[in-house]
């Protein structure tokens, strides 16, 4: 005996409409359909008030009638069929769940061979009748839509249209358009620069168009880009390319801003997967090392075939993957690869406390496996400060020195280091009228030969060799 059990559409949709998307995820995943479509331009018009609205235009192949409908049915594509190079869907879900969760009504009017079809989604229409009912509004009820006159104009194309978005307040939608802005900047920045093997795409938002964002900084001359590793999974290639971005002293405060992107530096580290040129997953090491400080500015490119979610765990949303154990072991040897070359740059600055050229304040004062940074008593200008000292003073001055070695508060000067080192100007607390000031009370002293060579191996006088030697 067999039973059909309907599911009750009111609650279905519900679950339907909470799968996850913010704002900024739903755009991408309908945008996709617009780039599958051979669309060259997108235009976005998204507004807060009177009342929240959002619209989408590509000038894409169009859907006939036929087609549209197809399009509008939930799960129109098998997973597992083989698709176009360029299609950058997979279940056939993307418009509909990425639409319902955010409006309650989703329409779309395409135009293909001089046809035009409009079908619409009401989910409040749906749940009254408890059928998924699609249904063909009147396309004059339209007219008035921003976009709508250069549909006409079109020769072809698609304009999306959501009304009923019930998710957000109007007080802060605006924030939301930011966001969407940075976001479709970053994932879809590798159409918008164009290449070889697509054209150019054009995306604009309110009339602005959109700037790709590289996350890899490729065009600055710092920027440190490995030769590329090809991994071989059955019959498909993962091509990945490991970056080392410029540190904060090779540029500006506004480019170390932009490419510490909102979440910064240490939580933009990691592997950033691209599906078909699309970026997919961004700023994670899928917990194959740790996120630290030491190698926040490794991004590691992967490029994979839209042939490949499987291997990868890709959900709906595009939004979550994973790669399957025996990529993992490929990609663990490929971090330990980067994030060696990486540490290159902070090894130096550590020699450069050992170096016997250079007469440093700081030194590193071993102590068994471990160690700790200690006040340099070899300094030529200690050892004249302590020549005529009494016992009881240079004890007092030795416990001060100490108490700064060990209060030295490291913590907060590796926070300050990684989230403003524009702001930190240490070398500022000894002025150049201060340098000027202790040569002249060293000279009145008296200084012999011997002791003007020591000064002028000091941090101080290294690169200010005429201030001592002119006089």
């Amino acid at each position: 005996m067999r039973i059909e059990v309907n599911p009750n559409i009111s609650n279905f949709i519900k679950s339907l409409r909470d799968v996850g998307y913010t704002f900024e995820i739903a755009v991408a995943d309908v945008l996709d359909n617009s780039i599958s479509a051979n669309a060259s331009e997108i235009k976005i018009y998204t507004v807060p008030s009177p009342e929240i609205l959002f619209c989408m235009l590509d000038n894409g192949t169009g859907m006939s009638e036929t087609e549209l409908i197809e399009a509008m049915r939930l799960a129109t594509q098998n997973p597992e069929d083989k698709r176009d190079k360029k299609d950058l869907g997979r279940f056939g879900l993307g418009l509909k769940t990425a639409s319902f969760s955010q409006c309650k009504k989703l329409t779309v009017i395409s135009k293909k061979d001089s046809q035009i079809s409009i079908k619409q989604w009401d989910l409040d229409y749906i749940s009254q009748e408890n059928k998924w009912w699609l249904l063909t509004p009147d396309f004059d009820d339209f007219n008035s839509n921003p976009l709508m006159e250069e549909f006409n104009h079109n020769e072809h194309g698609t304009l999306v249209i959501w009304e009923n978005i019930d998710r957000y307040k109007q007080s802060s939608f605006t924030d939301k358009i930011d966001k969407l802005k940075k976001h479709l900047s970053l994932v879809f920045h590798k159409f918008l620069e164009g290449s070889a093997s697509f054209n150019k795409l054009k995306i604009s938002i309110n009339n602005n168009p959109l700037k790709p964002f590289n996350p890899f900084n490729t065009l600055h001359d710092s920027t440190f880009e490995k030769s590329p590793t090809i991994i071989n999974i059955y019959d498909s290639q993962i091509n990945i390319t490991p970056y080392i971005l410029p540190d904060h002293k090779r540029l500006s405060q506004q480019e170390w801003d932009e490419y510490s992107t909102e979440d910064g530096y240490i939580k933009s580290q990691g592997f950033y997967l691209y599906r078909a040129h699309r970026l997919l997953i961004h700023g994670t090491w899928w917990g194959l090392h740790k996120a630290t400080d030491a190698h926040k500015l490794v991004r590691i490119k992967i490029d994979i075939s839209n042939d490949q979610d499987q291997y990868w765990g890709i959900d709906i949303k595009k939004s979550t993957a994973n790669p399957m154990p025996e990529i993992k072991n490929d990609l663990k040897i490929i971090i330990a690869e980067v994030t060696k070359e990486s540490l290159k740059p902070i090894k130096r600055k550590s020699r450069q406390l050992t170096d016997k050229t250079v007469t440093r304040f700081w030194k590193i004062i071993p102590m068994d496996d471990e160690f700790h940074f200690g006040i340099n008593k070899e300094h030529p200008l200690y050892s004249k400060l302590t020549d005529t000292m009494s016992t009881s003073q240079l004890y007092m001055l030795n416990i001060y020195l100490k108490g700064i070695e060990a209060y030295l508060p490291l913590e907060s000067i590796q926070a300050q280091l990684q989230q403003n080192p524009h702001q930190v100007k240490q070398k500022e607390a000894l002025s150049d009228s201060d340098i000027q000031e202790l040569v002249i009370k060293l000279q009145s002293a008296g200084m012999t030969e011997e002791y003007i060579n020591s000064l002028l191996k000091t941090e101080i006088f290294k690169n200010n060799k005429e201030l001592l030697t002119n006089e």
